[in-house]
This record gives C-alpha cells, sequence and structure tokens, in this order.
C-alpha cells in the first residue's frame, strides 16, 4: 500500500492526541503517577486479549525482544518520567515545544546508528512541519492565576523526555531491523518490559500504593484512563511501530509530532476555544509540511 508507513503516523498523531485529553482528565483528578503506571497496565491487558482473541502468532526473536525490551524502558519509563517531571516545574506549553524537537533528535539518531539518510526533499518537509508545529505551540497559553517563570531544570527535564521519546523509536527500529514483526506484539513487549520496571519502582518509591481504592473513589478518572490507554498505549503506539517498520523513523516521527496541530479544530469544536491567526498559519506550514513528506 503507498505510504503505509507516512499514514500510519498519522492515524498515531490522531490517537495520541485523543489520549492526551483523556489522560490530562484523568490526571488532573488522580495525579500522574497513577495514571501512567494504570496506563500501561491496561495496555498490556488489551494487547495480550487482542493477541489471543485473533490468534496473532507471536514470532519473535531473542534479539528482537531484547531491543523492543530497550525501547520500552527508554520510550515509557526514561522518556515519560522525565516528561511528566517537566510539567512540575514549566507549563505543558514549554515541554511541548521542547518535545518538538523529538523528530530531528530521531533524525540524527537514525543516521548514527541505522544508517538512514533523508533526501533533500525530507529534510525540507520536517523542516517545515517542525516549524509549523513551533508556531502553534508557542501560540498555545496554558490557562492560569498565575505566571510560572520558567525553570531551566524543567527544561532539561523535557529535553530528556524527548531524548527518550527518540531513543525508544531507534531501539524498536532496530527490532524491525531483524525481520517482520506484528504490531501488536511489539507493542506488547515493549509495554510489559516497561511496567515490569516501572510499577515496582514507583510502589517501593510510596507513590503507587492504593490504585484500586484510589480509583474506586474516582470512577471518572479510571474511565479516562481506560480510554486513553485505548487510545494511546494500544493502538497508538500499534501504528507508531508499524509506521517505523515501514518508513524512514524520522519522517514517522516528524508526522506522529503533529499532535499540537490535531488538538487545534478538537479545542476549537469541544472547549470553544478561539484560535488566533498565528495558531491557524502554524497550523497550514505544519500541514504544508506533511505534504511534501507524502510527496517526496
Amino acid at each position: 500500500m503507498p505510504y503505509a508507513g507516512e499514514l500510519s503516523a498519522l492515524i498515531t498523531a490522531i490517537m495520541w492526541m485523543g489520549s492526551a485529553l483523556a489522560f490530562a482528565a484523568a490526571t488532573v483528578r488522580v495525579g500522574s503517577v497513577y495514571v501512567n503506571v494504570v496506563r500501561l497496565v491496561a495496555a498490556v491487558v488489551f494487547l495480550s486479549v487482542t493477541i489471543v482473541v485473533f490468534g496473532i502468532p507471536v514470532k519473535v526473536s531473542a534479539v528482537q525482544v531484547l531491543f523492543l525490551s530497550l525501547s520500552g524502558f527508554v520510550g515509557f519509563v526514561f522518556g515519560d518520567t522525565f516528561l511528566f517531571k517537566s510539567y512540575e516545574y514549566n507549563d505543558a506549553r514549554i515541554g511541548s515545544l521542547i518535545m518538538s524537537a523529538a523528530p530531528a533528535m530521531t533524525a540524527l539518531m537514525a543516521f548514527l546508528f541505522l544508517k538512514e539518510t533523508l533526501s533533500f526533499t525530507g529534510m525540507l518537509g520536517m523542516t517545515i512541519t517542525l516549524a509549523g508545529i513551533a508556531l502553534v505551540v508557542l501560540e498555545r497559553k496554558e490557562p492560569s492565576t498565575h505566571t510560572i517563570p520558567i525553570s531551566m531544570i524543567g527544561m532539561v527535564y523535557a529535553l530528556l523526555g524527548a531524548i527518550g521519546q527518540a531513543g525508544g523509536m531507534i531501539l524498536a527500529k532496530g527490532a524491525f531491523a531483524y525481520g517482520h514483526i506484528n504490531g501488536f506484539v511489539a507493542t506488547l513487549i515493549r509495554a510489559f518490559s516497561a511496567t515490569l520496571v516501572l510499577a515496582p519502582m514507583n510502589y517501593f518509591a510510596g507513590r503507587f500504593t492504593e490504585p484500586t481504592q484510589i480509583f474506586s473513589n474516582d470512577r471518572k478518572a479510571f474511565r479516562f484512563t481506560l480510554l486513553g490507554s485505548f487510545l494511546g498505549p494500544y493502538l497508538g503506539v500499534t501504528f507508531s511501530l508499524i509506521a517505523i517498520s515501514l518508513t524512514d523513523v524520522a519522517i514517522a516521527a516528524t508526522i506522529i509530532a503533529l499532535v499540537p496541530i490535531m488538538m487545534l479544530p478538537t479545542v476549537w469544536v469541544l472547549f470553544r476555544e478561539k484560535l488566533s491567526w498565528r495558531a491557524v498559519v502554524g497550523a497550514c506550514v505544519a500541514v504544508a509540511g506533511v505534504g511534501i513528506l507524502f510527496l517526496r
């Protein structure tokens, strides 16, 4: 199928947009640690049921398991933990701006470790897309009753989050270099390995001790978490792995980074949030950049 990798990356961005809204609603109610751990547990359940019900063959070598397990640790545990940590120091707008550098980091890592190179058209499309994303992210301001000064340590945490996301994609791409893997199977290995690290780590640190009681007291938060898990770690991550298996990992990462652009019509329709001309222009620029990536 033509552009199967690029289309899978576009579907990933749509799924991650929905999961971001769901996780944000859940996090406000029960905190990021509970949402972060339970989303992975739920994803493991969703993926396991899917593989059993549809009889998906689990054909994976030991070296592929190693690459995918490391990918889960680097992406889910290292990257996401630092990204959530950055929100304690800066607002989400600053974190999202720094995270938009992840595709460029991915391209650099892909060149160094996977020997992937981009054509001039590919680099042009990436640059235009990321410029549009930056315009939108810089324009979006989080509602607040007070001004939070930009924290350097918060920016460092966000940068580590971006490095984790890029590194996780590169390691996953490395697994596909050893042969085909079903996307659901690959995602299950990543999510399961991350859960084995993240759940005990937060439990013994005293941050994840009463999940049953917490979510029993707030069932709406549990429903939001399940919805986010279905859209994000289940469908979104699976399509992201399909994307990087079918196209250049840097191109897939750039298209996936369109989440802030996808947010614009959503917040306009659902929350009646007014869109400035700068946000609209940024969205148009980003879409034009993606168009170049499809036509490269």
